[in-house]
């Protein structure tokens, strides 16, 4: 496992610019990509996450994004690919995939029919062996709500600690007396592997918990208003840290509503996104529905409000 590898700090999750026939947007990815990257404190960037409508993507249009991706940034920061599989064969060849496009690192959720049904710690263990054996590269565990039927213990989450190929946590707990234990249980028996938050809908309050950063998609919309916050937070200062959350919640507002992300959050960060100049277009795939009329108004004054409509990815 490289341990030169930082991904303690800011990781956005991107967004994919598609065109109106719903292709990938290859040349806007390639402007967004290096303006993302670009940007003060950012340690890596991420592919295929819920950010990216990864399950409106094949696999090999997966591929073509962190390959784009990967080009784009030429070396500036590390791109990481996150894995969307049914099975440890499929889990493994799109790994292989991912490698060869070049990412450095490789994000692993957890088989949607663990949603379902359920899970025995062994297959989780398996599974993420599986890959990093294969693949050879450092793995983030991309770790869902505590309310699912994917929800690791905190005590599997030492398990994974344990593990070479394991170098960093996506923590998206979402119950905070949970989060907290989670935290605990990984810092016991792996003190120096990255633990950061991916709750774009109330990041102060999972960043003062102790975390090494944020890998959220939020990052794609606001990346220096985040890092400014993780910055205050870092220096022991709740006052600024309190300002910049006031200044983020009326953009999460807007992009997030009320509750956790949906798929049609991400329409919403895309119609943001399209506001302030960073993507051309806030075109979404089906089955992700666009913002009505009156959510576009919404979003639009959050954005202006915000300052950041001077903003291009250009």
């Amino acid at each position: 496992m490289p341990h030169s590898l930082d991904l303690k700090g800011l990781i956005p999750a991107i967004a994919v610019p598609f065109n109106d026939d719903f292709s990938i947007d290859a040349p806007g990815l390639t402007r967004f990509a290096r303006w993302l990257a670009s940007q003060r404190g950012i340690k890596a960037l991420m592919t295929n996450g819920h950010t990216g409508e990864v399950f409106s993507l094949t696999p090999a249009e997966r591929v073509e994004v962190s390959r784009i991706t990967v080009e784009a940034v030429d070396g500036r920061v590390p791109v990481i690919s996150s894995i969307v599989c049914e099975g440890i064969t499929d889990a493994v060849e799109q790994a292989l995939l991912a490698k060869q496009a070049g990412v450095s690192a490789l994000d692993i959720m957890p088989p949607h029919h663990w949603l379902r049904f359920g899970f025995r710690p062994q297959h989780v263990l398996d599974y993420f062996n599986a890959i990093g054996e294969a693949s050879r590269l450092p793995l983030v565990v991309h770790v869902y709500p505590a309310w699912t039927r994917s929800s690791f213990s905190s005590e599997l989450l030492a398990e994974l600690a344990r593990l070479d190929h394991v170098h960093a946590f996506k923590i998206g707990t979402r119950e905070m007396n949970k989060y907290a234990r989670d935290l605990k249980a990984i810092r016991a028996v792996a003190p120096d592997k990255a633990l950061l938050t991916c709750h774009d809908e109330y990041l102060l309050a999972s960043l003062v918990q102790g975390v090494d950063g944020a890998l959220v998609g939020f990052a794609s919309l606001i990346p220096n208003l985040i890092q400014d916050l993780l910055d205050a937070v870092a220096r022991g200062d709740l006052a600024e840290a309190m300002r910049l959350q006031g200044m983020i919640d009326p953009l999460k507002e807007a992009v997030y509503g009320a509750g956790e992300p949906t798929g049609e959050a991400h329409a919403c960060m895309k119609a943001a996104m399209a506001a302030a100049g960073i993507l051309d277009r806030g075109t979404v795939r089906p089955p992700t529905i666009a913002p009505s009329p009156d959510e576009l108004a919404r979003i639009q004054a959050a954005v202006v409000s915000a300052g950041l409509t001077q903003r291009s990815a250009a």
